[in-house]
């Protein structure tokens, strides 16, 4: 979300009157793909190579007749794309993403494969994912005033809360997904977790 808000400031610098719309398309775009949380993460709602189809259209909508629908479709679109495509520099999709036994980062329907994790940026919730979101923050803050400070400033205040929880996390959803030691889980429960 926070480099979705950068992307929204640059349409906020250009055209003012559409800031609060880009703010709050950005902020869903960057939220959406993850609501797949629920079902199959980083499959079910990113799209690495399909968001960016939309993106493209609505931009060029957004350019052409540029309303409070089309500027918000366009940011919302572009922003789930660099989302999806972003999730490839992080850690892999794995419960605990530290210990890189798993290298799916985010799955692709155009190729029809899991992409690999690039561990740039080692993963969710890691002290240099921390770093890098405050460090998109900062900027944010004076490119947007009114509403759109306190969500930011929220957004950190979760962000510090999740690396610090990350790993307690991991560990106590290891633990409770597994079972009695003279009934071990199968390694098809395991990687239907790890999916």
């Amino acid at each position: 979300m926070f480099v979705g808000l950068l992307l929204a400031g640059a349409v906020a610098f250009v055209a003012p009157q559409f800031a609060a719309i880009a703010a709050i398309a950005a902020i869903v775009g960057g939220l959406f793909p993850d609501l797949d949380v629920v079902a199959n993460h980083r499959r079910t709602l990113h799209f690495p190579v399909y968001y960016w189809l939309p993106a493209g259209l609505t931009g060029a909508l957004a350019l052409a007749v540029p309303t409070t629908m089309t500027v918000g479709l366009a940011v919302f679109f572009l922003v789930a794309a660099v989302h999806s495509l972003s999730d490839l520099l992080g850690g892999s999709h794995e419960l605990e993403p530290w210990d890189g036994t798993v290298d799916r980062a985010v799955y692709s329907h155009y190729h029809g494969r899991w992409l690999g994790a690039r561990r740039w940026v080692g993963y969710d919730g890691s002290p240099g994912d921390l770093a890098l979101a405050g460090a998109l923050a900062i900027p944010i803050l004076f490119l947007f005033d009114g509403v759109v400070q306190p969500i930011v400033i929220g957004m950190l205040i979760v962000s510090i809360s999740y690396a610090l929880l990350r790993r307690p996390i991991a560990a106590s959803l290891k633990r409770g997904l597994e079972r009695p030691e003279r009934d071990t889980p199968n390694e098809r429960g395991l990687e239907s977790i790890n999916e």
